[in-house]
């Protein structure tokens, strides 16, 4: 079982490799979508990501986004408030060959808003099953708990 620290760490280890997650109002008002995240280093419990400025989401608000990994052995849901940011230092920053296939027009495209989510609690899952954890699965044994991977509930992805 990994610490919490651990844990927070390879969320984003995992984010960075596969950066999807689906992003809806936490209120349930409408369906999440899938976004591309955009990670910055230097902001902690921080998410962007760019979209158009008629997107669902540039309202701005309460929102969850799910986070399912690469390998599938890493799951986690951030909440938080989701705004535009159009820091064009920010953008310049973040910008990439694949945000530059949506916009055409590049930085400066009409369409194009950054929005910012503010995670503010987070609840984390990581399988780290043994290989006799793996084989009782397939054949229906019974999992003991230190074959079960780890899992935090979290007010700050930080570590």
């Amino acid at each position: 079982m990994a610490d919490t620290d651990d844990i927070k760490q390879t969320l984003w280890k995992k984010m960075a490799a596969s950066p999807f997650v689906m992003v809806g109002p936490a209120d349930g008002s409408t369906h999440s979508e899938p976004l591309t995240a955009q990670l910055d280093e230097d902001q902690t419990d921080t998410l962007f990501f760019f979209a158009g400025k008629d997107n669902r989401l540039a309202g701005g608000g309460k929102v969850m986004a799910q986070f399912v990994s690469k390998g599938h052995d890493f799951f986690a849901c951030l909440s938080g408030m989701i705004a535009r940011d159009n820091d064009f230092a920010m953008i310049d920053k973040l910008w990439n060959k694949q945000v530059e296939a949506w916009f055409p027009g590049g930085k400066d495209d009409p369409d194009l808003t950054l929005l910012r989510l503010d995670i503010d609690s987070a609840e984390l899952w990581e399988t780290d099953m043994s290989l006799s954890g793996k084989v009782k699965m397939l054949f229906g044994g019974r999992i003991n708990p230190s074959e079960e991977g780890s899992h935090a509930k979290v007010g700050t992805t930080a570590t």
